[in-house]
């Protein structure tokens, strides 16, 4: 089982909308909602994989039972909290296929719900394989709260996965996180650089493990703290909606330690991760992959950087 970890969730709504007309009235053609949050986007990816997964996180008290319905196949665990959850929206011009995204940064959650999010993750932690942590805090997160994530599941003797940007990505590293998994501009933003083994070197320095910077259309980097770093790519990209697609990586690099896949095997990781990435580009909605993923994967190019 794998345990991924969404600290801030949130209700994904999407609007199909004419032009936007900037301080006039734009008419809607509809509108849909989904769970979002970049760790429920790795849990459906698992479970259409056939992977048994536990999320966990914190959303609104109302919505609880929403959100465990909107992700099936998925053993959800989401703490509830007095607040309710954040939305983001996505509001589609369809006469031009352009996308403007709206996200509200969420709520603050009190000590006591983290301190139960924190018991759900250890609990969790000691049936698991290895433990996600992703997507961005909530206001005015505890310090220590990724921290205590990454802690959960080193003393629970399972590798931890981090994907989270700036301060968090620093302190997931710091705390000995396994793997992170930043791209281009979250590599920038977090340590100055988007040189992939400049950056991943300086995580290391922090105390990260393997570090896989994802790169968009020209695939990703893989950079163990010792070996040669690898660059996977396909030779031409996949057209489709991009959203997703470093969660599917996330997916990837979790599924490849639950399997029990040689650990050494660096090449086999960057392989199935390329081809997960461009299948869930390829796919409709994010948090899940095309029917493709495995032809992708043949076709997939590896190479030492």
């Amino acid at each position: 089982m794998i345990a991924t970890v969404t600290p801030n969730p949130a209700v994904d709504i999407t609007i199909d909308i004419d032009p936007l007309d900037v301080g006039g009235t734009t008419p809607a053609h509809g509108s849909r909602r989904r769970a979002g949050g970049k760790g429920l986007n790795v849990a459906r990816v698992l479970a259409q994989t056939g992977r048994a997964v536990v999320a966990l996180g914190l959303v609104g008290a109302d919505e609880a039972a929403w959100f465990a319905d909107d992700l099936p196949g998925v053993d959800v665990h989401l703490t509830p909290c007095l607040a309710p959850t954040r939305h983001t929206y996505a509001l589609v011009d369809i006469a031009h296929s352009r996308t403007s995204q709206v996200n509200e940064r969420g709520t603050a959650r009190s000590a006591d719900e983290w301190m139960l999010l924190h018991d759900a993750v250890r609990t969790a932690c000691r049936h698991a394989s290895c433990l996600t942590v992703s997507g961005s805090l909530p206001p005015d997160a505890p310090a220590d709260a990724v921290t205590h994530l990454v802690e959960a599941g080193r003393a629970a003797g399972i590798p931890v996965i981090a994907d989270l940007t700036g301060d968090a990505l620093r302190t997931a590293a710091s705390a000995g996180a396994d793997v992170v998994k930043p791209n281009r501009d979250e590599l920038c933003a977090t340590v100055g650089t988007d040189d992939p083994l400049t950056g991943a070197r300086a995580l290391q320095h922090l105390g990260a493990g393997l570090v896989v910077v994802s790169l968009g259309e020209d695939g990703l980097v893989a950079v163990p703290r010792s070996g040669d770093a690898l660059h996977g790519g396909l030779p031409e990209p996949v057209q489709g909606n991009p959203t997703g697609a470093g969660d599917a990586v996330v997916a990837a690099l979790s599924a490849w330690i639950d399997d029990g896949l040689a650990r050494d095997d660096l090449s086999a990781l960057v392989r199935r991760a390329v081809a997960w990435s461009a299948a869930a580009v390829r796919a409709p909605l994010a948090g899940t992959l095309d029917d493709t993923h495995d032809e992708l994967a043949r076709h997939v190019r590896v190479s030492a950087v």
